[in-house]
């Protein structure tokens, strides 16, 4: 078993997709539970991506490449864990702000923290202040990203925080944000909870929060 689990997590590390599928279904015909692949295999496989990712190994696209094979493999195991008492660390909604209609960052962040047991729900772009609210309110999540790649759209990082206050569910929620233009000087001035520079950071510090 040892050795199976060991070549899927290598294979979501090398983003080898079609290869990831194969395994993880040939892991489930031998009788290995689909949480013990997600726990063994799969999300230690996105913590090395994330470390390559942060040292320089490796670069934007070969962590697309993990991010989307962990993404194809959880489908895979989506029905196997429901029948389990697999439970997710935590819900977060994550959105790109008003205004702004770039989605590779946040797509990311999404796909990391899915392979950090996090349960997602992606508002999409140009997501309004209003649009946040209503999420909050809807699917209670523990945490609330936010992404802005242009400058112009940071703005609309702090309208959203204020109108979080102003419909008084500020406090149900972490908020975290990140973007090419985010500062952390940024993000202690508006209010936000933290910052990350990159997607791995995000999991890590939504790690730390939760604990």
């Amino acid at each position: 078993m040892a050795d199976l689990l060991g070549t899927i997590k290598d294979l979501c590390v090398r983003g080898k997709r079609v290869e990831l599928i194969a395994e993880v279904k040939r892991a489930l015909a031998e009788g290995i539970e689909a949480k013990t692949i997600m726990t063994d295999a799969l999300i230690p496989a996105m913590a090395v991506v994330g470390e390559k990712y942060s040292s320089g190994e490796y670069f934007l696209p070969h962590m697309m490449l993990g991010a989307r094979a962990m993404s194809e493999a959880m489908a895979s195991l989506a029905s196997e864990l429901a029948k389990g008492t697999y439970e997710r660390k935590a819900k977060a909604v994550v959105g790109t702000v008003a205004g702004d209609f770039h989605d590779i960052g946040k797509n990311i962040v999404k796909l990391m923290l899915e392979g950090g047991g996090y349960e997602v729900v992606d508002l999409g772009v140009d997501v309004s202040p209003e649009a946040f609210v209503a999420a909050v309110e809807k699917e209670s999540p523990r945490f609330v990203m936010m992404s802005a790649l242009i400058t112009l759209t940071m703005d609309s990082m702090r309208r959203t925080i204020e109108t979080l206050k102003a419909a008084g569910v500020r406090d149900r929620v972490l908020i975290g944000i990140g973007g090419a233009p985010v500062t952390q000087k940024f993000a202690d001035e508006i209010g936000a909870d933290f910052y990350s520079q990159d997607a791995y950071g995000c999991v890590e510090k939504c790690n730390q929060l939760l604990h």
